[in-house]
């Protein structure tokens, strides 16, 4: 398999398809980077774009987001769902002005210690942030590399040291290079190699060369984990009672709080239980919450 000529041709088909995404833009600061990589957690871009500029726009760098109170910002994060991610984000921010003086760090270690920031962000940070030569993991690079160089329909359920030696093996040399491949063949995942339905090989550039399309797409050896249902979740409840705090302007009596969430009042306290555990939600000196 000629490696650097499919890695050459997707990431012409990158520079030709990819989509129009404000965090790609020229210029956009390491943070911005970053603010981006911590909401696509498990979010569309379609729903993270309004809300990564109206942060950006409020706290364009990591000293301003430190300086704002922790419930602002899990009061911005909106409906984009997990609002912890807003809080490790605020603490990450804060650990940059302590660690790094409010510079995104570039190394990742430095990366990797930050709250919230995992394998794959910390890769993703210093790739398309700072252009660093890393392989970045994500779902839709795993699938690619899964179909294209290793003949099956799906990557595992974890990631792999045998998946990581061959995201290696496809990295570039040249970091510019190295990052350009990252975010196109991420791309690619998004766009035409998808994970449900089809994948539209009739429009991807290297469809003569995949290995799962050869092999005459078998089917996963496995069937996949059924996703859980968000109806009725104790993460639906948690989203009720802080949509309750967030959309108001002083601290709120626990009883209107719990009432968001009617159907099962057992529920309703377990779930604040767990957000006051967590930190997302506090009480005041007259025993009322707010952010």
């Amino acid at each position: 398999m000629d490696r650097p000529r499919i890695v050459a041709d997707i990431s012409a088909w990158y520079a030709a398809h990819a989509r129009d995404l404000p965090w790609r833009a020229p210029g956009v600061t390491p943070w911005g980077v970053m603010v981006s990589e911590f909401m696509l957690q498990q979010t569309p871009a379609s729903r993270v774009e309004p809300v990564w500029r109206e942060w950006l726009d409020r706290w364009p760098t990591p000293s301003d987001l430190a300086s704002a109170e922790q419930g602002d910002a899990v009061r911005a994060w909106g409906r984009l769902g997990y609002p912890r991610r807003a809080q490790r984000l605020w603490l990450a921010a804060s650990a940059i002005v302590e660690r790094h003086g409010g510079q995104v760090p570039a190394d990742l270690d430095d990366l990797r210690a930050l709250p919230g920031v995992g394998e794959y962000t910390a890769a993703a940070i210093a790739s398309f942030a700072h252009g660093r030569r890393h392989a970045v993991l994500d779902t839709n690079v795993r699938r690619v590399l899964a179909r294209l160089d290793g003949g099956a329909a799906l990557p595992g359920s974890t990631l792999t040291a045998a998946e990581r030696e061959r995201a290696e093996a496809w990295l570039p040399d040249a970091p510019a290079d190295a990052a350009l491949w990252a975010v196109a063949s991420m791309e690619l995942g998004a766009q035409l190699c998808i994970a449900t339905g089809r994948p539209v090989c009739g429009r991807c550039p290297v469809a003569g060369d995949c290995a799962w399309r050869a092999a005459g797409y078998p089917e996963p050896e496995a069937p996949g984990r059924r996703p859980q249902s968000y109806a009725g979740t104790d993460r639906q409840c948690r989203g009720a009672l802080l949509a309750v705090l967030r959309d108001a302007d002083a601290p709120v009596p626990r009883p209107r709080v719990l009432s968001a969430w009617s159907i099962d009042p057992t529920q309703a306290e377990r779930a604040l239980a767990s957000l006051l555990d967590d930190g997302l939600v506090r009480l005041d000196c007259a025993g009322d919450l707010t952010l």
